[in-house]
């Protein structure tokens, strides 16, 4: 038979440049393989399980509800579905919500909607979508178009029409961008896989400003910095400004799939029966999941409690910056959306933390990316930390 990575590569598609870990079980912040070897996430399914692997109250409210009703069409109604958008709306500038399956499609969703909003106030003329330099916004054929990365643009031309890409955080360069034909501007709070990159600060009040001027959208991608990563429940709560459209995924539903597409009242009613739909947005068992990630964040306090830890973890990064200058660019990030710039390749550091115990994510090649489950504690980051300094004395001499 084999090894499951083995099996695996006889059988999957090979779009990742997979690791020759088999994980079994998962609790916290920590994952144990199929050896019974045991890691700590710092990279958390890709900043998807913000509570941690396997939170009871997330199990609990999977297990009650699979065992209740695990799938209804979306021409009825269910109580977990409605129960998590009144929470949503009640925690964020959204009137309106909108359940589908990922961060993609939740993008994609974002774009139709400014394309249809346009369209129904007069301005059909109106279709091109502004993003941002180094974004990323999803692996769809509008998404991957909106992504202004040439590198996930390759092989799959010709990309969808009417997307422009100006630098991050421009916003100069939006002003003058903005055309007859602009219906939309589209960016992350911090850019993720463009390398932990945060907005500067005062961006998204000049933007939104700017956007309520021309009478086009703003849109937020919060696929990644939403749900409790940068320590607010959502990142724009600390940028002293609101969009129109907030687009959420990842750490909302505790593991389980979903995406959300958020929007004040007046932007929403464009889209109308028939126009838009998903037929697993908003599953019963998913969107339980999502009510008990709340929860945790908000009731229980992981918000209140991974501050210090955060603060801690950059402090620590901060001080390895210190001790090596010749090797470490820059520390940025927020909460626990920490990047570390290195002047050479990380691949090699993630390996050496891999086989020291400590899971890690490259991004853009030099940038470590460090998105661990939100319940991860002090003694975690300090073992982070020790693995980190031994591991790039061995890496880089």
């Amino acid at each position: 038979m084999g090894s499951w990575p083995e099996r695996a590569d006889r059988v999957l598609f090979q779009t990742y440049g997979r690791f020759p870990l088999t994980f079994v079980k998962g609790e916290g912040a920590r994952l144990w393989d199929d050896t019974g070897r045991c890691f700590l996430d710092l990279v958390g399914g890709l900043a998807v399980c913000n509570v941690g692997h396997c939170h009871p109250k997330v199990v609990r409210a999977i297990q009650q509800q699979a065992a209740r009703l695990i799938h209804v069409s979306n021409f009825y109604y269910h109580p977990p579905m409605v129960e998590l958008a009144e929470r949503l709306v009640e925690l964020s500038f959204a009137q309106r919500v909108f359940f589908c399956n990922s961060g993609a499609e939740a993008n994609e969703g974002a774009i139709k909607l400014a394309r249809k909003v346009a369209k129904d106030r007069g301005m059909g003329q109106r279709f091109e979508v502004i993003t941002m330099e180094g974004s990323f916004h999803g692996r769809t054929l509008a998404t991957v178009t909106a992504t202004a990365q040439e590198k996930y643009h390759k092989g799959f031309e010709p990309l969808v029409e009417g997307f422009k890409y100006v630098p991050f955080g421009d916003l100069e360069a939006i002003r003058r961008s903005i055309s007859s034909r602009t219906c939309a501007v589209m960016v992350e709070v911090i850019q993720g896989e463009g390398g932990v990159r945060p907005v500067p600060q005062g961006f998204l009040a000049g933007l939104r400003e700017l956007c309520d001027k021309e009478g086009i959208l703003l849109i937020l991608d919060e696929v990644q910095t939403g749900v409790g990563r940068t320590g607010q429940l959502f990142a724009y709560q600390a940028e002293g400004t609101s969009p129109h459209v907030m687009t959420l995924a990842k750490g909302i539903a505790g593991g389980l799939p979903m995406g959300v597409l958020l929007a004040e009242d007046n932007v929403a009613a464009s889209l109308t029966p028939g126009t838009h739909a998903s037929t697993f947005g908003g599953n019963p068992v998913a969107a339980a999941a999502g009510l008990a990630v709340l929860s945790i964040l908000v009731q229980d306090g992981l918000l209140e409690q991974m501050a210090p830890v955060a603060k801690s973890f950059r402090q620590g990064l901060e001080k390895l910056a210190g001790k090596y200058p010749e090797l470490i660019m820059d520390v940025r990030g927020r909460g626990l959306m920490l990047g570390m710039e290195l002047r050479y390749p990380c691949r090699a550091l993630v390996e050496v933390c891999m086989a020291r115990g400590v899971l890690l994510n490259c991004t853009v090649e030099r940038v470590v990316r460090f998105v661990p489950p939100l319940v991860i504690t002090l003694e975690d980051v300090e073992e982070a930390l020790e693995v980190l300094d031994k591991s790039m004395q061995e890496v880089f001499g």
